[in-house]
């Protein structure tokens, strides 16, 4: 039975129409990705969704006794409150269970027959809904999600009026994932998250999360890792595909050229027979030709098929850029630190030796406040480092791709700015308007969209602009901060597609230099071949390869090491118990007691190492799952398993008292 329907859904804004009579269905456990163009309705259909927002026609029913949680884009915390406090906002309902349960148990105290009775049958209610709830591990739980979203201990105590938009908008997710809903809806949850926080990310909703996920992001490795039924929206109507985004991907492509191939059969039908009609209609077969004209305005308004929308392939002719030289940038023993917030030195980077040759493509990775946006200006020497030394190659022309959007006439239309960037980038470089609005369609802007001014697009459409300008404007060497953070996803894949250099025998688009900052995965592992990683305390790493090869090596090494450090806590327990059995072999034997007072003395030796093992081995068992999170997270679980542990750690003290008196 599905958790959460949503049906028939009409719902515009003025003239346009967003959502035009859709219907949608979430089942219990499923994992729901929304995709579309910037623009096309999906936070909309989110709200609609989660009640925020009330359809113009249709109605969404949410399961009796069921939770939809939704993250909100521009979140309101209580005044007053600290990071800690707002994210323990999540347990209110878990809170008012505990004040109603002392209260029952007060009650309790003077109640006798019937009205005691009533109470425990309330205590057992309650007691369930709190184990369901949480339980008691709530601090566990809230430092858990703080700091797999990136947040220190030092900043649990910060008021929530000194964080900055995008701690708000963390803190906003931390609440929404610990309310632990049965439909989770999520709009962007990766828009402020370095590539751990999206790791945590996606690891938390596949192994943790137990409930619905419907989910609008354009971090195509997280919708990879973590969906399984795509669900698009194309104008105004939604269409479902199975699996995850590479596999939406595969189908949508066969989808899309069965579509076109449908629509140029229908196109060439058509087309003869207005040759039909057009050669007729004054002739002797007029009557037919004017029957035929009238069938074919009919079948053009009853069945009269639609292009598919980006159905054409990637083309973009770039201006050639001069050659560097075989180095590009050189950096030797640089660092740079700055004074922090408690008095001590924040040391970004430290002695860093970094060679760059041309044709390379290098992305730099790390945790947000790393140092990577520095660093990539001490390389282009528009700041000093406090040590070292940074040259430039020779006929080095740096293309700059920066976070902020400054700088653009909003006057001026996007074609009328794509002609401006290259005539002024490439002098004595003729390109007309028909190769500026080529460009522009490129880079997905429509026929209309190309005459939009720029004052009035959105930051997903600026950031295309800049993009295509700088992309053409010859440059040897791009360095892009951040390029996707207001891109949908078809933007990011045409971007991907410019950023490629193809090879030898089929050259590709832009064939200099990239520096490419970023915590898109999915961009960085199409379009660099080394990598830098910061690690936010001053170190960093060089590493040849992809990012998906590096991350595979680096779980490699995290195995390994765990397994080392599972190795050496057994030999030092093994050590231990050893060195206790000992010591207990050398203390002097106490008077045994009567056999009829010592029941184990009946029993065989082999029969005392037996059961002293099997107690061992279970002991070892339990302290492994009151390891694991889904043990000690489930406080009726955690309660028998230690119980049980106690048990067996009595019994276990005789067994071996009586086991090592015997080796004396």
């Amino acid at each position: 039975m599905p958790v959460l329907t949503a049906t028939n859904i009409r719902h515009s804004y003025g003239q346009r129409m967003i959502l035009d009579g859709i219907s949608m269905s979430i089942e219990p456990g499923q994992r729901v990705g929304i995709v579309g163009r910037n623009g096309c309705g999906k936070s909309t259909l989110l709200r609609i969704l989660d009640g925020e927002v009330k359809p113009d026609f249709g109605e969404v029913a949410l399961t009796k006794g069921a939770r939809a949680g939704h993250m909100l884009q521009d979140p309101v915390f209580e005044e007053g409150a600290t990071l800690h406090s707002a994210a323990e906002e999540a347990f209110k309902d878990l809170h008012r269970l505990h004040k109603e349960l002392d209260a029952v148990y007060a009650r309790m105290a003077d109640a006798q027959g019937d009205a005691l009775d009533k109470l425990l049958r309330q205590q057992e209610r309650l007691e369930t809904q709190i184990d369901a709830a949480g339980g008691y591990a709530v601090e566990h739980r809230i430092a858990e999600v703080l700091h797999g979203l990136g947040f220190t201990d030092a900043q649990f105590t910060v008021p929530v009026a000194g964080l900055s938009g995008g701690q708000k908008s963390r803190l906003a997710l931390a609440q929404c994932l610990l309310e632990s809903p049965d439909v989770l809806l999520l709009d962007e949850p990766t828009n402020h998250l370095d590539i751990d926080g999206r790791l945590w990310l996606e690891r938390f909703l596949i192994d943790e999360f137990k409930g619905a996920v419907v989910l609008i992001s354009h971090d195509r490795y997280l919708l990879d890792n973590v969906v399984t039924r795509i669900v698009e929206v194309e104008n105004g109507r939604l269409i479902d595909y199975p699996g995850n985004y590479e596999a939406f991907r595969e189908i949508r492509a066969q989808r899309r050229l069965s579509m076109l191939r449908a629509y140029e059969n229908q196109q060439t039908q058509f087309k003869k027979e207005e040759a039909f009609i057009r050669r007729y209609k004054a002739g002797q077969r007029a009557k037919q030709a004017r029957g035929r004209a009238t069938k074919l305005e009919r079948s053009k308004e009853a069945s009269q098929l639609e292009r598919p929308m980006e159905v054409e392939s990637f083309r973009l002719n770039l201006p050639k850029a001069e050659r560097t030289g075989d180095i590009v940038v050189s950096a030797r023993g640089i660092s740079k630190r700055y004074p922090a917030d408690d008095g001590t030195e924040k040391v970004l980077f430290d002695g860093l030796d970094l060679l760059v040759g041309r044709g390379e493509r290098w992305g730099i990775i790390g945790p947000n406040g790393a140092g990577k946006s520095t660093l990539v200006r001490v390389l282009l020497k528009e700041q000093d480092p406090d040590a070292g030394k940074v040259t430039l190659g020779s006929n080095v022309k740096v293309g700059y791709y920066r976070q902020g959007h400054e700088g653009l006439d909003p006057e001026r239309r996007v074609y009328q700015h794509l002609q401006d960037v290259i005539m002024k980038e490439c002098p004595g470089t003729s390109f007309s308007e028909q190769q500026a609005r080529d460009l522009a369609g490129a880079f997905l802007f429509s026929g209309a969209e190309q005459d939009k001014a720029l004052g009035v697009l959105s930051g997903g459409e600026r950031a295309r602009v800049l993009l295509a300008a700088l992309l053409a404007s010859a440059k040897n060497v791009l360095v892009m901060d951040e390029p996707t953070n207001h891109l949908d996803i078809p933007s990011a894949e045409r971007l991907e597609d410019a950023l490629d250099p193809g090879d030898e025998e089929e050259p590709g688009n832009f064939q200099g230099t990239l520096v490419l900052i970023s915590h898109d995965r999915a961009l960085i592992d199409a379009c660099c071949d080394h990598l830098l990683i910061l690690d936010g305390k001053g170190n960093a790493e060089a590493f040849v390869g992809s990012y998906t090869e590096w991350h595979e090596r680096e779980i490699a090494r995290k195995r390994e090491a765990d397994a080392q450090a599972a190795a050496e806590k057994a030999r030092r327990e093994s050590a231990e118990k050893s060195r206790r059995a000992a010591e207990e072999a050398r203390k002097p034997a106490a008077k045994p007691a009567p056999k009829s007072n010592n029941p184990l003395a009946r029993v065989a030796t082999d029969k005392l190492e037996q059961r002293i093992a099997q107690i061992e081995k279970r002991i070892l068992e339990i302290d492994g799952l009151m390891q694991q999170a889904d043990v000690w997270k489930d406080p009726v679980r955690c309660g028998k398993l230690g119980d049980e542990r106690a048990r067996l750690a009595e019994e276990l003290e005789p067994l071996e008292y009586e086991y090592f008196s015997r080796g004396e």
